[in-house]
C-alpha cells in the first residue's frame, strides 16, 4: 500500500500541537479523516480533545485504521508527520482495550509496550507526548536512556510498567541484569530505523526482539525515513507482514522553508556567520556544523562576537542536554550551536533561522535539518554556508530537494567590519582543550618524585 500526501513533512505533530496550543494552523496538511471517526478508547478521545486536535495528519490517517485492527504496519514518513501520535495512540488503545494475559508474573509490572529509539532526545520527545496523550489512563509509563539517572531509572523501571520507552543500550543493560522482562510484551514500535541502522543498533535490536514473544503474537509498527532494503528486511523479519504505508510529500522539503546559499572561504565563514546573525536578528536560531570540535570553535566565536550561544552534541552529559534544550525553548538561549544529534527528534516550536555553518556530508541530514524551522504551520529560513571543505555535498542535497538552492547575490555586504576574531582553544590528540593538560594548563608536566623510600 503506498499514500501520497502534499507536504506531509511539514505537518505538526503531537508535541508541537499541545506546546502551541492550537488545533493544526494549516488545515491544507491534514486528511480528511477525523480522529472522532476512528474507534479510539474514550480516554484518548478525551485527551485528543483536551490538546486541541481534530484532524488526522496523513501518516496518522494511513496508519492509525490499520494499527486499531490489529494489523502490523511499516510506514515511511519524515520527522514532523505526526508520526509519534499515531504509534502512541495504537499501543495505548491495544492496553486500554485488551485485557492482561492473566499470568501473575508478568501482569505484575512488566512491559506489554516497548519501544526503541535510536536517540535520548528522541526517546525523551516520546515519552513527553506519550504523558501528554494519555497522563490519564492509567498506564505507567516510563523512558530509559543513557548519559544520566541510571538508578533512578532502574528503580522507576523496577517499580512496574506499562509502556517502556528507550535506547538500545540501557534497555539490554538493564535486561540483562533482570530488571525487566520480554515475554511479556504485546506491542512493538520501531522509531526511525533508518537511524538504528546509521548508529549501529541493529545487533541489539535483534537481541531484544528475538526475546519477544513471536510476532503474530504482538501488534508491530515500524516508522522509518526511508523503507530501504534493509529497513524491509528487519520488518519482515521481526513483523506479522506488514502492510507498507509510504507518505510521500511533492517536495522533500516544506515550501514554507526559504531556502538560500552562500559561498564563502573557510577563512571568512565565522565573519558571515556573525554578519548573518546581525542581518537577520533571529530570535531562536540553531547552527549546525558536522563536527563537535568545529561547533565549540562556531560558540567561542559568536559568544565573543556578542551573541549568547551553546553547543549541544553528543558528547555534553545529558542532564546538560536537557538543560540547554529547556533554556532554547524558553528564549533564554537565543542560538544553539549543534551537530546532527539535534537534527532529529526535536519538536521545538518558534526556530526562525537554520544556519548550516557546515553543509552536511548526507543530504538527508539536510533535510532533517531545516525541518526543524517552518513547524506547525510557521514559516522560516534555512541558510547555508557553503565552503570549499563541504562544497562536495552540494550536488547530491539539490538533486534530492529536486532544486537548486538560490544564491544570495549581495551576501559581501554581511561581512562586519568590527568582527572579533578569536583563537580556537589547543587541542592535544584526544581532543582535550588546554594543549593535553587535564586541567587546561599549558605548562610544564609537574615534576617527577625521586624520592625513595626509606632503608628498613
Amino acid at each position: 500500500m503506498q499514500v501520497s500526501a502534499d507536504e506531509a513533512s511539514s505537518s505538526p505533530t503531537l508535541a508541537e500541537g499541545a506546546e502551541a496550543g492550537v488545533v493544526a494552523a494549516t488545515p491544507k496538511h491534514l486528511s480528511e479523516l477525523s480522529f472522532y471517526q476512528l474507534p479510539l478508547h474514550p480516554a484518548l478521545q478525551e485527551g485528543l480533545r483536551k490538546l486541541g486536535f481534530g484532524h488526522c495528519t496523513p501518516i496518522q490517517a494511513a496508519t492509525l485504521p490499520l494499527a486499531l485492527n490489529g494489523q502490523d504496519v511499516a510506514g515511511q514518513a519524515q520527522t514532523g508527520t505526526g508520526k509519534t501520535a499515531a504509534f502512541l495512540l495504537a499501543t495505548m488503545h491495544h492496553l486500554l482495550t485488551q485485557p492482561r494475559s492473566g499470568d501473575p508474573e508478568l501482569d505484575g509490572g512488566q512491559p506489554r509496550a516497548f519501544m526503541l529509539a535510536p536517540t535520548r532526545e528522541l526517546a525523551l520527545q516520546i515519552y513527553n507526548d506519550a504523558m501528554a496523550l494519555g497522563g490519564t489512563t492509567g498506564l505507567r509509563m516510563t523512558v530509559v536512556y543513557g548519559g544520566t539517572g541510571y538508578d533512578s531509572q532502574r528503580n522507576a523501571l523496577s517499580a512496574g510498567v506499562d509502556i517502556l520507552i528507550g535506547t538500545p543500550g540501557r534497555l539490554i543493560d538493564y535486561f540483562k541484569q533482570g530488571i525487566y522482562k520480554l515475554n511479556g510484551v504485546e506491542v512493538l514500535v520501531l522509531d526511525e530505523a533508518d537511524r538504528m541502522f546509521d548508529l549501529g543498533f541493529i545487533a541489539d535490536i535483534r537481541f531484544l526482539m528475538r526475546r519477544m514473544p513471536r510476532p503474530g503474537a504482538r501488534l508491530n509498527m515500524l516508522f522509518s525515513a526511508t523503507l530501504s532494503h534493509r529497513v524491509l528486511e528487519l520488518a519482515y523479519e521481526h513483523m506479522n507482514n506488514p502492510t507498507r504505508i509510504e507518505i510521500e510529500p511533492e517536495q522533500v522539503t516544506a515550501e514554507r522553508v526559504t531556502q538560500s546559499l552562500i559561498h564563502v572561504g573557510n577563512e571568512d565563514k565565522l565573519p558571515m556567520l556573525v554578519g548573518l546573525l546581525r542581518h537577520h536578528a533571529p530570535s531562536r536560531t540553531m547552527v549546525f556544523l558536522n563536527t563537535k570540535r568545529g561547533a565549540e570553535e562556531v560558540e567561542l566565536a559568536l559568544n565573543a562576537n556578542g551573541f549568547k550561544s551553546a553547543t549541544l552534541s553528543g558528547d555534553v552529559p545529558q542532564n546538560k542536554r536537557e538543560k540547554l534544550l529547556e533554556q532554547f525553548k524558553s528564549g533564554e538561549l537565543p542560538i544553539l550551536v549543534a551537530t546532527d544529534v539535534a537534527a532529529r527528534g526535536l519538536h521545538i516550536t518558534g526556530v526562525t533561522h537554520v544556519i548550516n555553518y557546515d553543509l552536511p556530508q548526507d543530504a538527508q541530514d539536510y533535510v532533517h535539518r531545516i525541518g526543524r524551522t517552518a513547524r506547525a504551520g510557521a514559516s522560516g529560513d534555512a541558510i547555508s554556508l557553503c565552503c570549499e571543505t563541504w562544497v562536495y555535498s552540494l550536488p547530491d542535497i539539490e538533486k534530492l530537494i529536486g532544486m537548486r538552492i538560490p544564491t544570495l547575490s549581495d551576501a559581501d555586504q554581511l561581512m562586519p567590519a568590527d568582527y572579533v576574531p578569536t583563537k580556537a582553544p589547543r587541542r592535544d590528540r584526544s581532543g582535550r582543550p588546554g594543549g593535553g593538560r587535564p586541567g587546561g594548563g599549558r605548562g610544564r608536566p609537574p615534576p617527577r618524585n625521586n624520592s625513595t623510600r626509606p632503608r628498613r
